[in-house]
């Protein structure tokens, strides 16, 4: 299995692929090639839980092409819980920033062909 399909398996599971660099112990998402804390090139893969909070958004009131069905929809910085690291994607049906404060807990929920789908928790 490549990768990137299985980073998108566990997604689809609401999980996340990272990598935990063996000579710092430093954790990255598994899309590095070397570690940014002391530039070692060694991993091993960890699966971590998608859960988080939202840290900054936008808020897509005019979608392009395949996004039509999300509108308004937010695309979303999620830091997860217990490791600093972000990751984006989408939660649809946020219009205005009352729908969504920074900080508001959320969950990866999928994955599909426009990305990562989030949620509130």
């Amino acid at each position: 299995m490549s990768a990137k399909s299985e980073f998108v398996a566990l997604v689809k599971e609401g999980k996340i692929l990272a990598r935990r660099c063996i000579s710092c112990l430093r954790m990255h998402l598994a899309t590095v090639y070397f570690c940014q804390g002391c530039g070692g090139r060694k991993f091993e893969k960890v699966t971590i839980n998608g859960t988080g909070t939202i840290s900054t958004y936008t808020i897509i009131t005019v979608p392009p092409a395949g996004f039509e069905e999300y509108a308004p929809y937010a695309w979303v910085v999620l830091k997860l819980d217990g490791y600093g690291l972000r990751v984006s994607g989408f939660m649809k049906g946020i219009g205005t920033p009352d729908d969504l404060p920074v900080g508001t807990p959320a969950a990866i929920v999928g994955f599909n062909d426009c990305g990562i789908m989030i949620k509130k928790r």
